[in-house]
Parts: C-alpha cells; sequence; structure tokens
C-alpha cells in the first residue's frame, strides 16, 4: 500500500544499536511529533537485545544488503529498475561515485553506491520526502547516491568519528551536496563550517537526555569508603580507560579505599584486562560488559562519582559531548571529564563536576580522591550540573527545535 504522508528516510549504520540511544530516542521523539519516519538500516542488529525505548518506535525498517559479493544478487535487479527509471540520475550519481573513488581508492564507494540504488527501488512506493542519514561517513555516502539518483534531498547529523576520521575534501562535499547538516557540539560546527564557505550552513542541537527519565532515578546517597567510581563507555582509545587505570593505580597504591565499575566492550577489552592486571587492580575493578539501560541505572544508585578519560585518539577520533555524562549530572552523581571537544560546553570545572587532563594520571588521581571527599564541592556542582542539564540538554526542548529545522528546511 502507497503511503500518502510525506516521509523521512532515515539512513543509520545499524538498527537498533545498544551504543546508540539517542538516535532511536531521536526517532521516537520526531514520531512523537507527528513526523512518519522509515529506517533503512546498512546493516542488522550486532546485540541480542535492545533497550526499552526502541520498543515504542512505530518506523518500519528496509534492510539493506551489508555485504557487497556475497549479496550481489539482491543488488542487481534493484539497481537496474532504480538505473531504468532514473537514468539521469543514476548516472550522475555514477559518476559522482567514480571521482570519489579516484581521490580515496576505497572499493567501499562503490558499495555505498549500490547500497543507494536498492534504497531507491524499496523507497518507490513510501513517498520519502527527503532523506536524513546519522554519521557523516558510510550512511551519508548512501544518502548522497541516493539523493543524486532520485533527485529525493538529503541532509545529515555528524557526530564524532565520522567527521575526525574522514577525509576532509569527501565531507566537504557532503556538505555542499546535504540541503543541511546537524551536529552536536559547538566545537564540531566550527569545524564542519571551516572546512567549506559559510553558505552552507551547519546547525548545533545537542542530542539531550529524557530529564523525566533520570530525575525520577535521583541519586541521593552521601560516599562512603570504599568509594565508587564508575564509568560506562565502549572499549575504544578516545575513550581514555587506560588512562584511568593509571589513576586508579596511584590511589590503589596509597591505600584510598575505592571500587571501580567498568560498564562497556569493544575492541580494546583484552588491552584493558591486561591493563587491569599489569597495575594490579583486579580487586578494585568490576568489568560488568553490557548493560541494557536499566541495569546501568541500578549501578548509577551506587556511585559516587561518574569519570570519562576522553582523549584525542591516534586516527583522530575523538568524542563529541558523551550524553552519558549529561545522563550522570541529571542523576545527581558528580562528573569528572576531559577538556576535549565538546565536553567543556556542558561541564564547567568547579562549577558542574571537574575537567582533568585524561594524559596526567596525578591529575586524574587527586580529582578522583577530591570528588568524593569534599563535601562542599559536591554540594554546590551537584544541583548546579543538574540545572546545566535542564537548561540545554532537555531533549523535549531539542527535538522541538530539530523538528522545526526539519520542517523549516524539508517538506515534511
Amino acid at each position: 500500500m502507497t503511503q500518502t504522508k510525506p516521509v523521512m528516510g532515515m539512513v543509520l549504520k545499524g538498527y537498533p544499536r545498544i551504543s546508540e540511544t539517542f538516535i532511536s530516542n531521536e526517532i521516537r521523539l520526531l514520531e512523537e511529533q507527528g513526523l512518519t519516519v522509515h529506517i533503512f538500516s546498512m546493516r542488522h542488529p550486532r546485540e541480542n537485545f535492545t533497550h526499552k525505548s526502541v520498543q515504542a518506535i512505530k518506523a518500519k525498517v528496509t534492510y539493506l544488503p551489508s555485504e557487497f559479493w556475497i549479496s550481489l544478487h539482491r543488488f542487481v535487479w534493484p539497481n537496474v529498475s532504480t538505473a531504468l527509471k532514473f537514468s539521469a540520475g543514476y548516472a550522475k550519481a555514477f559518476r559522482l561515485a567514480w571521482k570519489r573513488f579516484l581521490r580515496n581508492r576505497n572499493f567501499m564507494t562503490f558499495k555505498h553506491f549500490f547500497q543507494a540504488g536498492y534504497l531507491v527501488h524499496h523507497a518507490e512506493d513510501k513517498n520519502i520526502a527527503h532523506l536524513h542519514a546519522h554519521f557523516a561517513h558510510s550512511p551519508t555516502s548512501v544518502a548522497m547516491f541516493a539523493s543524486e539518483m532520485s533527485g529525493i534531498p538529503f541532509s545529515f547529523t555528524a557526530h564524532a568519528k565520522d567527521i575526525y576520521t574522514s577525509d576532509k575534501l569527501q565531507i566537504a562535499e557532503k556538505i555542499a551536496k546535504a540541503r543541511f547538516v546537524v551536529t552536536c557540539t559547538k566545537y564540531n560546527k566550527k569545524y564542519l563550517e571551516d572546512l567549506v564557505d559559510h553558505r552552507h550552513e551547519v546547525h548545533c542541537v545537542y542530542h539531550g537526555i529524557d530529564l523525566k527519565l533520570f530525575f525520577a532515578h535521583a541519586v541521593t546517597h552521601t560516599p562512603t569508603p570504599p568509594y565508587t567510581f564508575m564509568t560506562i563507555a565502549r572499549f575504544v582509545e578516545k575513550k581514555g580507560i587506560p588512562d584511568i587505570l593509571e589513576a586508579m593505580a596511584l590511589l590503589a597504591r596509597e591505600g584510598f579505599p575505592f571500587r571501580y565499575v567498568l560498564i562497556g566492550d569493544g575492541d580494546d577489552k583484552g588491552l584493558i584486562e591486561n591493563r587491569i592486571k599489569a597495575l594490579g587492580l583486579e580487586n578494585h575493578v568490576t568489568l560488568a560488559g553490557t548493560l541494557a539501560h536499566e541495569q546501568v541505572l541500578e549501578h548509577f544508585q551506587h556511585a559516587d562519582c561518574f569519570v570519562l578519560g576522553c582523549r584525542v585518539a591516534a586516527s583522530g577520533d575523538r568524542d563529541g559531548i558523551p550524553n552519558v555524562l549529561a545522563e550522570s549530572m541529571a542523576l545527581g552523581v558528580p562528573v569528572i571529564g576531559t577538556r576535549v571537544s565538546g565536553i567543556p560546553e556542558l561541564v564547567g570545572h568547579e562549577q558542574t563536576g571537574l575537567l582533568v587532563d585524561a594524559t596526567k594520571p596525578e591529575e586524574l588521581a587527586a580529582a578522583l580522591k577530591r570528588i568524593v571527599t569534599d563535601q562542599p564541592l559536591r554540594e554546590r556542582i551537584i544541583p548546579a550540573a543538574r540545572e546545566r542539564v535542564i537548561q540545554v540538554f532537555d531533549n523535549k526542548k531539542l527535538i522541538e527545535e530539530l523538528v522545526t529545522l526539519y520542517r523549516n528546511l524539508t517538506h515534511l
């Protein structure tokens, strides 16, 4: 049955993904604001469970073939069909793909091109009026090629790794072709605008969090030894977990009483496990693995401090503003972060948390000790942090801003 209401086609790397609650929350809130969304996901979910918020999403999902050679038979007819129906656009998109391939010599360019042809074929009966991609790398490549083929305008949201590990010429070309661009920090906004002339406006809209949910689980206990430090992160270089462990080792050596709960998983898990053993922290550190949101909230109830050691990775990858910092602040758990990327836009040093150079273990260790033992500091920064989140990270307000942006700049 053909969809008659204009629909936003949301192009995602994968759906649903445990680590991307900000995207599922955005889709859910867009639907609550009256927008109709259809998801085009570049791969199936990798986890065997999802957060409850995903269950409230009504959007249907079309999964694009994720492996080129294995799924070649699935690409053929949709692309032939798209080429026949949009011959000029298909040729234009191929020329663009060829130009980009000559620039980067990455054969993934052609996979994204054929995924775009598959998307356009399967979008025909869905009344897609606009395509919006999350992440400036491969999802935006697919959206851009699909737009070139079909004439459907596209936009994208740029986040973190997708910005700073992408070729500057490639991403500048996407900005120039997009109807508009959204990003989640002022730091990102300046970086992206500096890649192109300022006729191509980049809009900063923070992700936001569900304040009602976190206020309902407010943490009110007073810290007592052994103090509980907590981190939730993917185990990748930019999260700076080894830097945190170095600081923990300093505390352990001086006999400071603490336990460290580390929630997450990732490519660097083996490296982190080895570092815990090398530093003699086995009795201090609990590796909790990847947990559902409800389990994470339970761990927060026992946390005296939330710490992230974000740093710029060797590849250039870095965080924007990790939502979990805002979540901790809303819950009443004081935070320690670093002066990297957009984090200082949310966390003010000695105002709404503490900021350190995570590459200096002594500085981080001193901050960890201070934040759990300095009660006047806690009494000052905890309510100020909650007020800061109310002012700038309320997802209800931010989604209204995003919907207004979409409606002003699209035909939705």
